[in-house]
């Protein structure tokens, strides 16, 4: 109760409405699996569209593991649960190298040495970082301004640490030099002191400090720097400066140890010197670089400002003032995928922040839906069958842990009936499902029809499901876009094998298209069969963990378990109001209780309070049945 010292009017806010339960969302899905490019460690990104997926994962070419090349089942995934009304998706990448680890982070990436003290690389290892990357050093106008009735001359929009070329314009024949401005030239950007790089490599200060009595002229140097890939030609950052310690600089924009996320995740190349100031930067690039043909070219000065120099003069200004571009290419080159991820690359590391595969996923208290997208493939035929059961059961074991998660598992490319069900029969949960066959889609890559996992269309299907009709409803009856046709046609007689058994057939139906025709989980208990029974379950389990953790440490008294049970209540009538639970009224729908009968002393004294709570669910119709028989007219007759 507050404090009242002084005599004087109190206004205190109150509340006179129960606490409330809001739904939590289920449709948001994590796929573990290999990719071309990215983070092979960390918290995934939140993805939102599939050209997010391009942007950090390197887009949907094929993969390559040791020589041989392989169909990039995961990015054909997060197509299909884009494409199938997925909106939310997390992406933990598995990859592995069996020659130096996992901890290596310099294997298979592509790199290239510009000069020995100036590399580029690609921040992450996999074969979509071998790109070519481009230099363009531009130049702007003149930026010294000397006014013509006299005074200290000044420098319009000079920044520090702005690497600027100085160059005669008269009777001074001065050879042209780079210099970058002080940090400490004043507000007025009145000019002050220079800094230049002399031949030896020594930086001296104060060589320039009366511009206006010599006839020179000033330009800002500038870099524009390009990535050129399949899926990286957004990889453009325009206009940076040279020097290190600038505030749009080229070491803060490619630095190796990222500070910034989006660092981290739109910066697909990095910069690896030593080289701090603009000057010596940008003599790197020009005097250090190598050329296709080996060398620079000999008509073109070799020296930094002369070169500099001669493309300003005589050079043509676009519209923000720059001259000709002096063009730098280099292709990075060395990037791998490794070797195809193993069951321990699928479950990852746990190193802390810098967790990896299914473990990454594990932070995320949003995610609802898992999946590996391609982790069977040639199980059956390889001998690779024991990593591809160990991934299953690792995403098993992954949604059980997590309480709220279902695994949307993939049967094995190229399973007979026989084979399918011998795979189902090594597993055994209630937080998973089986989808068999696998689909065929036409790949936009190779321009022919291929085979790809089930599992991400049928996570977009479950997301778009649960978006436009909730999570009550089976994930079943629904179209899957994309599919031109499935691995296996499935017929109603061999349904009837494999459905008792908990594998959901994917089937075509003239004139109704291709269709998910299953909702089991497979499970041997008969109480959890259901694929929207486990999901509507961990809906409301996982609302109401969220929604009532106010009352941790509260008094436990009857105040207390009041509020708890009326909170409920008022949670699951509107989740019966809304047609997701059974029965003509409240009461038969549902049950709350919390008080004296559900809790003893020995509870109340050992902090617990226990609330009882029993929904009456609704279950899918799987079996619709129309009897019909003759029936006899009657009332027939004469009067």
């Amino acid at each position: 109760m507050p404090e009242y010292l002084a005599p004087g009017v109190y206004v205190e806010e109150t509340s006179f409405r129960q606490k409330t339960i809001e739904g939590v969302s289920t449709s948001t899905a994590g796929f573990v699996g290999p990719t071309r490019f990215g983070p092979v460690r960390g918290e995934p990104e939140l993805l939102t569209s599939f050209l997010d997926f391009e942007r950090i994962y390197g887009g949907i070419d094929q993969l390559e593991f040791d020589g041989a090349r392989v169909h990039n089942h995961l990015a054909h995934a997060v197509r299909g649960f884009f494409e199938n009304g997925g909106r939310r998706l997390y992406v933990a990448r598995a990859y592995e190298d069996a020659r130096a680890g996992q901890d290596d982070d310099h294997t298979n990436v592509a790199s290239y040495p510009l000069a020995p003290n100036l590399e580029v690389r690609a921040r992450y290892p996999g074969s979509a970082g071998n790109v070519l990357v481009r230099f363009e050093l531009l130049l702007s106008d003149d930026i010294l301004v000397v006014p013509d009735g006299g005074g200290p001359a000044s420098l319009a929009g000079g920044l520090p640490f702005d690497t600027v070329l100085l160059t005669s314009t008269g009777a001074n024949t001065d050879p042209p030099s780079l210099h970058w401005i002080e940090r400490d030239f004043d507000e007025g950007h009145q000019l002050a002191t220079f800094r230049l790089r002399s031949p030896g490599g020594e930086v001296s200060a104060g060589l320039v400090t009366d511009l206006d009595e010599h006839e020179v002229r000033v330009v800002t140097v500038a870099v524009t720097v390009t990535a050129l890939g399949r899926f990286m030609d957004a990889g453009v950052f325009d206009e940076l400066a040279p020097h290190r310690e600038h505030r749009n600089g080229l070491g803060r924009t490619f630095e190796p140890p990222p500070t910034r996320r989006s660092t981290e995740l739109y910066v697909p190349i990095v910069l690896d010197t030593s080289i701090d100031d603009g000057v010596g930067m940008v003599e790197a690039l020009v005097d250090n670089v190598v050329w296709p043909d080996g060398s620079l070219p000999d008509s073109l000065p070799a020296d930094a400002a002369e070169l500099l120099d001669e493309r300003f003069v005589g050079g043509d200004r676009d519209a923000d003032g720059f001259g000709e571009p002096l063009e730098i290419t280099c292709l990075l080159q060395g990037g791998a995928d490794g070797t195809r991820p193993n069951q321990a690359a699928y479950l990852g590391l746990d190193l802390g922040q810098e967790r990896s595969g299914l473990r990454s996923l594990e932070g995320l208290d949003d995610v609802s839906i898992v999946a590996a997208p391609g982790s069977t493939s040639d199980i059956l035929q390889n001998g690779s069958s024991s990593d591809g059961m160990s991934i299953q059961q690792h995403l098993i074991n992954h949604a059980e842990r997590m309480r709220y998660r279902i695994a949307v598992l993939d049967s094995p490319d190229g399973a007979i009936l026989s084979q399918i069900r011998d795979h189902r029969g090594k597993l055994d949960s209630t937080h998973a499902a089986l989808y068999y066959p696998w689909i065929t889609i036409s790949d936009p890559v190779t321009e022919t029809e291929i085979d790809t996992p089930p599992s991400g269309f049928i996570a977009g299907i479950y997301a778009r499901n649960d978006v436009e009709r909730g999570v009550h409803k089976a994930p079943a009856n629904e179209i899957v876009q994309l599919a031109v046709d499935f691995e296996f046609p499935i017929d109603k007689s061999q349904q009837e094998v494999l459905n008792p058994r908990g594998i959901n057939c994917l089937r075509f139906f003239d004139g109704r298209g291709y269709r998910v025709w299953g909702a089991r989980t497979i499970t041997s208990d008969p109480e959890w069969k259901y694929v929207p029974l486990r999901r509507y379950f961990a809906f409301l389990e996982h609302s109401i963990d969220r929604g009532t953790q106010w009352a941790v440490f509260e008094p436990n008294g009857s105040a207390l378990w009041t509020n708890i049970r009326r909170t409920v209540e008022d949670f699951l009538f509107n989740e019966w109001k809304s047609g997701h639970l059974m029965g003509a009224t409240p009461d038969e729908a549902y049950f709350v209780k919390c008080d004296r009968s559900t809790m003893t002393q020995n509870d109340i004294d050992n902090g617990r309070l226990i609330c009882l709570i029993g929904v009456a669910p609704l279950r899918p119709a799987e079996f619709v049945i129309f009897r019909i028989g003759q029936k006899t007219l009657t009332g027939m007759g004469g009067s």
